[in-house]
């Protein structure tokens, strides 16, 4: 049975909550919760997608090509596509936001797998982040569109990494936790 990305999964280690709300063609909508000094677990951009965040309550801090933008309660923050950026929570209390991902792609089996691996502890245990060779698997079986890529590593080099992160999970017998979080 496929992921319900309508329920919450929680990541304790980055103290992020998420929860699909709405999924339309034009936004993938949901709310996303992060704990005091909950963090994203790393810089990344995507490439077609733009991100918006309208705080609810909290404050949120988003770094922009390295430019710190903050919002609180009814603030937004938009992070056009293709602009590196990491977020984090700004307060010594709980932030809580709606995130729009604009045009949506194929952000719904994206999140099945990314909740999917939360669920299983698929998770870096370093930076809490979920494991870059698995969802690296997923997301170039999946021809992902909504295509998010770390910043730590160049453009040229994560192709070449989905490729063989491809492989790996070929060899791996991934397809059967893409076939779980999917179908």
């Amino acid at each position: 049975m496929a992921v319900n990305i309508y329920e919450s999964v929680v990541n304790a280690k980055t103290g992020e909550t998420f929860r699909c709300i709405k999924v339309t063609p034009e936004a993938f909508t949901m709310q996303w919760t992060l704990e005091p000094k909950g963090y994203v677990p790393f810089e990344h951009i995507h490439y077609n997608q733009d991100e918006i965040f309208t705080v609810q309550k909290g404050e949120l801090k988003v770094i922009i090509d390295g430019v710190p933008h903050i919002a609180g309660p009814g603030g937004r923050i938009v992070v056009p596509k293709g602009v590196r950026h990491i977020a984090s929570n700004n307060k010594e209390e709980v932030m809580d936001a709606v995130v729009d991902y604009t045009p949506t792609l194929d952000h719904v089996p994206f999140f099945q797998c990314f909740f999917g691996m939360q669920h299983d502890g698929h998770i870096d245990k370093k930076n809490g982040g979920v494991k870059i060779p698995m969802i690296g698997y997923f997301m170039k079986k999946m021809k992902c569109q909504a295509l998010a890529r770390p910043t730590s590593i160049p453009a040229a080099a994560f192709n070449i990494a989905l490729n063989v992160f491809y492989i790996m999970g070929v060899l791996k017998g991934w397809d059967k936790l893409y076939k779980k979080y999917t179908t």
